[in-house]
């Protein structure tokens, strides 16, 4: 396996190109769009992620072939990596279409006799690969450990987090074929400096990546439920964490305006709808998603009550986001809670701005967004959506002289709010009495 073949050029797809081309492989990445085949052959970085800013190979690099065609690059290669997107429909349902369209062109493009091996990295339900894959190859007469094998290895790449980079994550690799599954285990091995394991079937390693995501989402609406319980009781919940942090086996989450991103946002549903399939019930994942999910609407009721207890007309409110994106350093708004958040404020007559350095566009229709935040002028209440360093580390008091109210609501708990309060802010925060 010298070949490696790299299906979708986005922020999982191009750092794993980059980390088989920095191994010694030699790489063929592929694209549908002509856009980010241009910038990655300029040496560009065409995602959000900071941390590929500087790693991109520059123009006319030794084993570096980057194309929008699928039917060039897979005769050249040895093993193909799709990572394509798996988010759901507009009804929470798991979209699959990518992985069809990606597998479909590959096993189109496969010479026949030559065994490629060919992986699915993106997030699926257990059973998504074969039952989506193996019909394909059955209609173009490829046949499985001759023609072609396919196996299952789940991306673990954490955007904009420098310490679990493509390099540095365990794998886990599953495969029907068992001398498939341990080859792919040494091929990953010269990736990642990390574990990596053959398990097994390929429903192991599917099942393991999506409830990795289940996990988190469960545990952050813990949290985030416990946020809304606690100031009606006038306690704040973060005082309750850190007193319940002090026992050595509880495990801190904090609360937020909502949960965002590709994974954690979206794969719950993935789940959801498998159980559904075999006629078992998901009850704990369902009412977890549904706890996140309506946390920015939550947020954006207590906005609201803070915009009315300082006097501001109804429907004449106006509040600026400190940040859009879906997590810090990384500019990416795919299923950022900032957009509900958005959306239930203006369905109460609110008009919102939006400072986001590493954003350029991407924003709904409406939104105001300001470049320089100290100059932002005319705004009742400023609430951290992201906690970006340029929103948390931010002139505070250039941006509380030009506010028609010094209304503050810190939607990540990472601010010094006593510091805040004492420089004339009227601190508010999630999970905090009001």
């Amino acid at each position: 396996m010298k070949t490696v073949g790299i299906i979708g050029l986005g922020y999982v797809g191009l750092p794993t190109a980059i980390g088989f081309h920095d191994a010694g492989f030699e790489v063929w990445g592929v694209d549908v769009s002509q856009r980010t085949v241009d910038m990655v052959l300029a040496g560009q970085n065409p995602t959000g992620d900071p941390d590929v800013d500087d790693i991109v190979p520059q123009p006319g690099a030794e084993r570096w072939h980057i194309t929008t065609s699928t039917p060039e690059a897979v005769p050249n290669c040895d093993v193909i990596l799709v990572t394509v997107p798996t988010p759901i429909t507009h009804d929470l349902k798991p979209d699959l279409s990518y992985v069809e369209a990606a597998g479909r062109a590959v096993f189109e493009a496969l010479p026949k006799g030559k065994n490629t091996v060919v992986v699915l990295e993106s997030t699926v339900y257990p059973g998504v690969t074969a039952q989506t894959w193996l019909p394909i190859l059955e209609e173009l007469g490829l046949e499985q450990g001759k023609d072609v094998s396919i196996a299952y290895c789940p991306e673990r790449f954490n955007p904009g987090d420098p310490a679990h980079g493509v390099r540095s994550v365990a794998r886990v690799i599953g495969c029907s074929d068992e001398s498939v599954g341990h080859a792919l285990v040494k091929l990953y091995g010269q990736l990642t400096s990390e574990d990596v394991r053959y398990v097994g079937k390929l429903e192991v390693a599917e099942a393991a990546k999506v409830i990795e995501n289940v996990q988190r989402d469960i545990n952050i609406a813990l949290v985030n439920e416990l946020a809304r319980i606690f100031p009606a009781l006038d306690v704040d919940v973060e005082d309750v964490l850190s007193a319940a942090a002090t026992k050595w086996n509880f495990h801190r989450y904090t609360p937020g305006v909502g949960v965002g991103g590709h994974c954690i946002p979206v794969d719950p549903y993935y789940m959801i709808q498998r159980a559904a399939d075999v006629g078992v019930p998901a009850g704990l994942i369902t009412a977890a998603r549904a706890v996140n999910r309506n946390m920015p609407h939550h947020v954006a009721g207590v906005l609201h009550e803070l915009l009315y207890r300082a006097g501001v007309p109804s429907g004449e409110g106006r509040v600026l986001f400190l940040g859009w994106s879906y997590k810090p350093e990384v500019g990416d708004p795919r299923e950022t809670p900032a957009e509900p958040l958005y959306d239930s404020l203006v369905s109460k007559g609110i008009s919102v701005g939006v400072f986001d350095p590493h954003l350029d566009g991407g924003y709904p229709e409406g939104v105001v967004v300001e470049t320089d935040v100290a100059a932002s002028k005319g705004y009742d209440l400023a609430v951290l959506v992201t906690a970006h360093q340029a929103c948390v580390n931010l002139d505070w008091d250039a941006l509380k002289a030009n506010m028609n109210h010094p209304i503050l609501y810190d939607g990540r708990r990472v601010l010094d709010l006593k510091g805040l309060a004492e420089s004339g802010w009227q601190v508010h925060a999630v999970g905090r009495p009001v």
